[in-house]
């Protein structure tokens, strides 16, 4: 296990979670390009949720630093044993870190409720995405948009269509976004303004097409922005799919964020009956 950074404990379990801030040498370094980080509030907030990515988190770190002259990362290890933390905060992230596993995406929304920029930014602690892809979503947001997603729409010429997939394409219909294809909060990168934060609240993005729901029903601008294969480049994590699968939990997360627009919009969810009798088999 990496050396633990000067000041860290892991917290026990039952313990409140620890926070760290990066070294000063480290909070201060400059970004791509030279510019020198200018102290005060950032302007975006990169957010990455991390259990046991040692391995990648410090390269994740760095690529995201590097998005916008000012910028924060914080990075929430949770249920992490094999010094992620550590390694985190030698990179430079502001590290929130919690001895047990908060539970899929619960990691992004702790991340957005301690995050102080005006665009958040969600990545992955185990894939590396170069700097400049990622900044096409901190432009798109500063262009205007509430929700940036990344313009991924999963495999769909295949014989068998991944319910997650199916999922994405069916919930964006629902709304009356066809137009974003599967694009979906669920995946990384995206980035989401201020604005949106506060108008869904930082708890819902533990459900992230429950967020993108509400988003799309209150009026936010969604937009696509970059387009980032996150399953080229990612084969560790199809393999683990294999073997522990997320489709059902995936799967359910769109049925709660359709469950919740049609508690708002009716059974049909705004969509209307056509010229169906239904008075004459009753």
């Amino acid at each position: 296990m990496p050396p633990a950074h000067p000041g860290f404990a892991h917290p026990q379990r039952g313990q409140a979670p620890t926070e760290l801030r990066p070294p000063e040498s480290a909070a201060t370094a400059a970004p791509a390009g030279g510019t020198e980080r200018p102290h005060g509030r950032p302007a975006v907030s990169v957010i990455v949720p991390v259990m046991n990515e040692a391995r990648t988190i410090g390269a994740v770190v760095r690529e995201a630093r590097g998005v916008h002259p000012r910028t924060e990362v914080i990075v929430v290890v949770n249920g992490s044993t094999d010094g992620s933390a550590a390694a985190a905060a030698r990179a430079g992230a502001r590290v929130i870190a919690f001895p047990e596993p908060l539970g899929h995406d619960v990691g992004r929304a702790v991340g957005a409720r301690a995050a102080r920029g005006d665009i958040l930014l969600f990545i992955d602690g185990d894939m590396v995405i170069r700097r400049e892809a990622l900044a096409a979503f901190v432009r798109a947001v500063g262009a205007g948009a509430d929700v940036a997603l990344n313009d991924y729409h999963g495999p769909t010429r295949t014989s068998r269509v991944h319910g997650v997939v199916l999922a994405k394409h069916a919930l964006n219909a629902a709304l009356g976004r066809a137009d974003l294809g599967g694009a979906s909060m669920t995946a990384v990168p995206h980035a989401l303004s201020r604005r949106a934060l506060e108008a869904i609240g930082a708890d819902a993005l533990a459900v992230p097409p429950l967020a993108q729901a509400k988003a799309a029903v209150l009026g936010l601008d969604i937009r696509l922005a970059g387009r980032v294969p996150v399953g080229r480049l990612n084969p560790p994590r199809r393999a683990r799919e294999r073997s522990r699968s997320l489709e059902p939990l995936i799967v359910g997360d769109h049925l709660e964020a359709i469950a919740w627009l049609t508690e708002r919009t009716g059974p049909r969810g705004g969509f209307g009956d056509g010229e169906r009798r239904r008075d004459k088999v009753r």
